[in-house]
């Protein structure tokens, strides 16, 4: 199949590596406001080049990419299904959750798939857990505690428009304990603090988080988030039932040091950065995507699912400003 891909930043560039390699994608072509980018591109897949969004949409692409910047979402993800074109977009849908509902509503009654790009529900680790929960191999849960811990915080100008860590970090846990554990989030309390770039607090916004969300069954999940942890990138889940507890992530290449005497676990190289952690995620949501393109699948993280992550990403956010719990009831004027 043809695939295009608009946008060639640095996950634009790693998707397109990744599909490249897919026995299933037989052509690429990209788009991108930077020229030079596109031609790269070109140069190591041998991608056609497009000057435009609409170019690649009318190029006979069986599926497309969307890996530009997050203004740009709606419209693109809007235009690929006027054009009947399978749609790949990575999260968020929109900067504003006012504006990913208006796409969700626009693109109601469309036979067009989208899939929104969430990669830990094609991470191995993960994918075993919610197994798990699902045979009831662990009891009745009572505590899930997920983790998401950047080397490095993005430069400032990434923060700035980000919306803040709740919704560009944060979401990927509130994602994971949706789709592990099977259960909706009723209420959240966020703290937040600032020990690190001052650019990072000017922003308005706080490097390091903790979260505690309670679930529609009463079970407690805690997530814990920072831009700061130089020992390497550190995504982890535990589940606790009453009859068994597991964790996801724990492996040599955690990046985490026990100084328990004659521990040597984790004896590998820490994680480095998310490419690295989730190099065969991204292959597996790709080839998903294909398979979506082909017919053969539905679409495994739909705009629906999308939204409600943020959503738990909206009610964190107010209750870090106010300082007080907030329900999800609440934050969609229910």
């Amino acid at each position: 199949m043809r695939i295009g891909i608009l946008g060639l930043g640095r996950i634009g560039a790693f998707h397109a590596e990744t599909l490249f390699g897919l026995d299933a994608v037989e052509s690429l072509v990209v788009a991108d406001p930077f020229a030079e980018a596109a031609k790269t591109a070109a140069e190591r897949f041998g991608a056609d080049v497009a000057d435009s969004p609409e170019a690649v949409l009318a190029a006979g692409v069986d599926g497309v990419v969307i890996a530009a910047a997050t203004d740009a979402h709606p419209g693109l993800i809007l235009a690929a299904v006027e054009a009947g074109v399978p749609v790949f977009c990575e999260k968020p849908v929109a900067r504003t959750m006012t504006e990913g509902v208006a796409v969700l509503k626009a693109v109601q009654g469309s036979s067009v798939p989208i899939q929104i790009g969430y990669n830990r529900r094609f991470d191995a680790g993960f994918v075993a857990a919610r197994a798990a929960v699902r045979a009831g191999e662990l009891g009745k849960l009572h505590t899930v505690r997920s983790t998401t811990l950047d080397p490095a915080p993005p430069p400032a100008a990434y923060v700035a428009a980000s919306g803040g860590i709740f919704r560009d970090c944060s979401v990927h846990d509130f994602d994971i304990i949706r789709w592990v554990t099977g259960r909706e989030v009723t209420e959240v309390y966020a703290v937040g603090g600032n020990r690190g770039a001052d650019y990072i607090r000017e922003a308005g916004d706080a490097d390091t988080t903790g979260a505690v969300l309670t679930l529609d069954d009463g079970t407690i999940a805690v997530v814990s988030n920072s831009r700061h942890n130089a020992r390497g990138y550190d995504v982890r889940m535990e589940l606790h039932g009453f009859t068994d507890s597991i964790a996801v992530g724990l492996e040599d290449k955690l990046p985490l040091r026990s100084v328990e005497p004659g521990v040597t676990f984790p004896a590998g190289v820490p994680h480095d950065f998310f490419m690295d952690r989730f190099t065969a995620a991204y292959r597996a949501e790709l080839t998903a995507f294909t398979e979506v393109v082909a017919g053969s699948r539905p679409s495994p993280c739909t705009i629906e699912d999308a939204l409600e992550a943020g959503w738990i990403a909206e009610a964190c956010t107010l209750s870090l400003h106010e300082h007080r719990p907030v329900t999800i009831a609440e934050v969609r004027g229910a």
